[in-house]
């Protein structure tokens, strides 16, 4: 009996020690398969949107090519909040990294703006070529604020989308217009013109349709839709209002944690599915998404072209105003010299 109990009890080690054993192995797998180096970024770009699929191919590709060492956990769809929420968990710690809005993150490098001036661009050509010649001037920016600008994300031209027909600008004037929050470019603009915006946030502007308490909005063409808005316009103006964008911004500690050669591959792969991918991805879908908004019963209406013409006086009053106020005089001039000797140079 007793010799049993002593086999017994030795079974019973031997078992409990193997059971341990390949806890520890599984554990140890878990912990090589997890990254060295975690971001957590954020973004108000909603889940399945290209801005999402774009950062997720961006991140797999980072992974891969790092052995699995860096890794991104994503919060998309504005659940860490707004731009300001997200620039605030930024200096704490708690994200490395987000894709901010041109208006977020301008109250921070005032700069980054200067291309969202309303009725300045004429064509995707032009806004590419003053923005090739402008990042090494946007970098820097950033690097002061102890950021790191990877790649611009790209919106689009953005159009006035409206319950009413607009197509002057008395129609225009008698609109409940809508203004991102923070966007002082624009909320001078509008205000300018002779209109008494409302402020309100991004995730607001649906409630707001649906209530009345604004019937005029400004977006992108797949924009309205991935944001729903769509579902409460009848009307858009055929006259871009402005160019809308964003960027891909790092904490400089936390990138500079990382070994060079990581660096590198998080660089190359931001140049590709950004500046790249997601810029070829916004025009495209912008064009499919308007013939579906035509399908949705939603009508295109012309602008008057002396109303455009009065519009782009208002732009110049207000650019007078604004250089020095939000944004620098050199930024502004560089950027129109580089456009004026673009718009030159094409017949």
């Amino acid at each position: 009996m007793r010799l049993w109990k002593k086999n017994y009890w030795s079974s019973l080690l031997f078992l409990l020690f193997v059971f341990l054993l390949n806890l520890c192995m599984i554990v140890g797998d878990a912990d090589a398969k997890r990254p060295k180096y975690v971001f957590k970024m954020a973004s108000l770009a909603p889940e399945g949107s290209i801005w999402a699929q774009r950062f997720d191919q961006f991140a797999q590709e980072v992974r891969e090519k790092t052995g699995e060492e860096v890794g991104f956990k994503v919060y998309a769809g504005g659940v860490m909040g707004d731009d300001r929420t997200m620039f605030r968990k930024m200096k704490i710690g708690q994200l490395q990294g987000a894709g901010f809005t041109m208006t977020g993150i301008s109250e921070i490098v005032p700069d980054f703006r200067v291309m969202g001036i309303p009725y300045l661009f004429h064509s995707y050509d032009e806004v590419d070529e003053v923005w090739d010649k402008l990042m090494s001037r946007q970098i820097e920016a950033f690097a002061k604020k102890d950021m790191v600008l990877l790649a611009m994300s790209e919106v689009g031209f953005i159009y006035t989308m409206s319950t009413n027909p607009i197509s002057t600008l008395e129609d225009l004037k008698e609109s409940k217009i809508w203004a991102l929050e923070g966007d002082l470019l624009n909320l001078a603009f509008i205000e300018a013109v002779g209109i008494t915006p409302i402020p309100l946030s991004l995730p607001d502007v649906l409630v707001s349709l649906q209530t009345g308490m604004v019937n005029t909005v400004f977006n992108g063409y797949y924009g309205s839709i991935v944001l729903q808005w769509f579902t409460k316009i009848k009307y858009i103006t055929d006259f871009p209002f402005g160019y809308a964008y964003g960027g891909l911004v790092f904490d400089k500690k936390a990138l500079d944690r990382l070994p060079k050669g990581y660096l590198v591959i998080i660089q190359t792969a931001a140049e590709k599915y950004f500046t790249g991918k997601l810029k070829d991805d916004t025009r495209r879908t912008n064009l499919e998404a308007l013939e579906t908004l035509k399908a949705n019963g939603i009508t295109v209406v012309p602008a008057d072209p002396a109303t455009g013409v009065v519009l782009a006086e208002f732009r110049d009053q207000v650019v007078a105003e604004s250089v020095g106020k939000y944004f620098s005089a050199e930024i502004y001039n560089e950027m129109m010299a580089i456009l004026e000797n673009y718009r030159k140079s094409r017949p």
